[in-house]
């Protein structure tokens, strides 16, 4: 599933091929959706918001639509009516005089009113989004010590949206590793550094990931393990996906394990109990 930066890039994309532009044709694959088409043509896209892992259409007209991509969703930006070849289903498309947003696979798509976006269950209930509001680290330390997540382990915690937007499996085993945090932890059970370290490594890892395309190691460390021929799914990441490698760190082994039925990967040595 795209994560929190994956989507403000889609998001990144779809506002430089829409915004301040007149909308001349829509469509939904979803026929309760159908009654909007004529409504949202003829609007202007004023911008594109995130709130996680949704990504927020909004209109001159009052409305917004509102899209998730969940597992399979993916937006194509292309030349006008441009399709892809693609055995993907299309369920939403917007269209100017020069480009087309397309959105394919995504099944949870609505039109709302602007004054019903606060209100809308998935973002009513979702955490703050590092990539889309100012974020400090006071105010994440603040919730790790709520007592609503200061007492369910990092491993769970992480994944729960209503603690922080848009972090998904990459992040929340590199923010762990970068915080030296074990997964069996909670941060009931950690130092102040160690939570400090968890709200930088957040912040820090969120926005690095969004600027790079992924990338959540060391950016000079990736660019000279990319230099020396190393594959990008082998140097993107600190411990993610690289389980019975050497800790970058340490030179330890990486351990992989599961947790919320996900792996996730970390350093014993690195990350004690």
């Amino acid at each position: 599933m795209p994560e929190g930066p994956e989507i403000r890039r889609a998001a990144d994309l779809v506002e430089r091929a829409l915004q301040h532009k007149t909308v001349q044709d829509v469509y939904f694959a979803f026929p309760h959706l159908e009654v909007y088409e004529d409504l949202l043509k003829g609007s202007t896209v004023i911008r594109v918001d995130t709130k996680g892992k949704a990504m927020l259409i909004r209109f001159d007209n009052g409305y917004t639509i509102y899209s998730h991509n969940q597992l399979y969703g993916r937006w194509y930006i292309r030349n006008l009516y441009n399709y892809p070849q693609t055995n993907r289903q299309l369920r939403l498309s917007l269209h100017n005089e020069n480009k087309s947003a397309l959105l394919y696979s995504a099944s949870d798509i609505e039109v709302l009113r602007d004054g019903e976006v606060h209100v809308h269950p998935f973002v009513a209930k979702v955490g703050p989004d590092i990539l889309s509001e100012e974020v400090t680290e006071g105010e994440l330390l603040e919730r790790m010590k709520d007592k609503r997540f200061s007492k369910r382990k990092w491993s769970i915690l992480l994944l729960d949206q209503s603690f922080v937007a848009g972090i998904g499996n990459y992040l929340r085993s590199e923010i762990m590793f970068v915080a030296g945090i074990h997964p069996s932890l909670r941060p009931a059970d950690c130092t102040i550094e160690q939570l400090t370290k968890a709200a930088e490594a957040m912040i820090q890892l969120m926005v690095q990931s969004y600027k790079t395309g992924g990338i959540t190691n060391n950016l000079e460390l990736a660019d000279r393990l990319k230099a020396e021929g190393m594959k990008r799914s082998r140097y993107r990441h600190w411990v993610f996906n690289r389980e019975g490698a050497p800790c970058y760190m340490c030179g330890g082994e990486i351990e992989k394990m599961m947790a919320a039925s996900r792996r996730l990967y970390f350093c014993p040595h690195c990350q004690r109990v």
